[in-house]
């Protein structure tokens, strides 16, 4: 069986973190990236792992995750559209808007529960499968996270729902519990959740936590 290729397009922490926790869990990585030499560092010495530009990537992996800044986004999914389609995209962004903090609330750009970043991501690439996940927790949690032997929940939403049970596998083997919130239009709840996530952190510098959705 051959081994299942997921491309990351993002430079920065979080496309790292993601990338290295595909790794870990045996699968194939491609980093996408303007600047192809700016990650060549990262996969030096590492088994299955390459960096390339967003379009290599984009035609490289069965599964692409969107770790790019929410401003980009939508520019780059636009021009991957045609190499997207048919496949599970994955995706980590928020519309978060380069403005500083108020009271500890990070601002969006999207200003009314009628609009998500992800929505605008499905419109842009209307072909691929569009799936919320890792947008609600910081990076540090991505992987694996330990609280005591609780699992953490991880709020999804999209319009495909296989794609969403291949994302639900990924996040199992990642150490969360999947929660599905139903259609992309859910990403309008799920994407804020970012805003109140790192309030304790930007008040009280407290970063290691995650939500938990407790059933009875």
């Amino acid at each position: 069986m051959s081994m299942q290729k997921v491309a990351v397009l993002g430079s920065g922490t979080v496309g790292e973190v993601l990338a290295n926790g595909f790794l870990k869990h045996g699968y194939a990585v491609m980093r996408g990236t303007r600047e192809v030499q700016k990650l060549a560092a990262w996969a030096q010495g590492k088994a299955n792992a390459s960096v390339g530009t967003f379009e290599q990537a984009a035609a490289y992996g069965d599964i692409i995750v969107l770790a790019l800044k929410g401003s980009a986004a939508e520019t780059v999914v636009r021009g991957l559209a045609d190499s997207l389609a048919g496949k599970v995209v994955l995706d980590a962004t928020n519309p978060i808007a380069d403005r500083p903090p108020q009271d500890g609330m990070i601002s969006f750009f999207t200003t009314s529960l009628g609009d998500s970043l992800m929505e605008r991501l499905v419109a842009a690439a209307p072909k691929a499968h569009f799936v919320k996940a890792f947008s609600s927790v910081g990076n540090a949690n991505f992987v694996n996270p330990d609280f005591g032997g609780t699992l953490p929940t991880m709020f999804i939403c999209g319009n495909d729902a296989a794609a969403k049970d291949k994302v639900t596998h990924v996040l199992q083997q990642f150490g969360w519990e999947a929660a599905d919130m139903g259609v992309a239009a859910a990403a309008r709840v799920i994407e804020p959740l970012c805003i109140l996530w790192c309030i304790p952190g930007m008040l009280h510098n407290q970063w290691t936590h995650a939500f938990k959705l407790l059933k009875r």
